[in-house]
């Protein structure tokens, strides 16, 4: 009873059965040490200052859920070395899922999630922003919507 009021049944009989977690309840959660973050809250709650600490911990990268990472902490980012996978990169699977249908294999998301990975990234590079997904993503999805519009008539 004690562990499901103060930690959450779930949670408690994880840490009971494992034999290497442990419970901790830090004041700022960017103090616990990863090897990869993955914020799917508020946007921009990671700022300079969390992407900072973030890295001081000993981070790799960050794999954005939704908008919370601030333009000045992709800028710490970049330049402490931190991978960076930006949600307008992310957020991409769950359409190519809904796109492929029921009918989707492992294999077909594979090669999907590889062909925009790869559109990206060349992108970046051809508009001189090489190795910056987020300005990829963005300088893509504006040209994919931009040539459809002129495919029909709309510029």
């Amino acid at each position: 009873d004690k562990i499901k009021s103060e930690r959450g049944a779930l949670l408690g009989r994880y840490i009971i059965s494992s034999t290497s977690a442990q419970f901790n309840d830090p004041q700022d959660i960017l103090e616990i040490p990863c090897d990869l973050c993955f914020p799917c809250g508020t946007m921009n709650a990671i700022n300079e200052d969390a992407a900072n600490k973030l890295a001081d911990n000993g981070c790799l990268g960050i794999i954005e859920g939704g908008s919370c990472v601030t333009p000045e902490a992709r800028v710490v980012l970049r330049k402490r070395g931190l991978a960076y996978a930006p949600h307008t990169m992310t957020m991409t699977g769950p359409a190519i899922v809904h796109a492929l249908g029921q009918d989707i294999t492992d294999e077909m998301l594979q090669e999907e999630v590889s062909r925009v990975y790869g559109s990206v990234r060349k992108t970046a590079q051809e508009f001189n922003v090489r190795g910056d997904l987020f300005a990829g993503a963005n300088i893509y999805g504006f040209l994919r919507v931009a040539n459809a519009m002129m495919r029909h008539g709309a510029v």
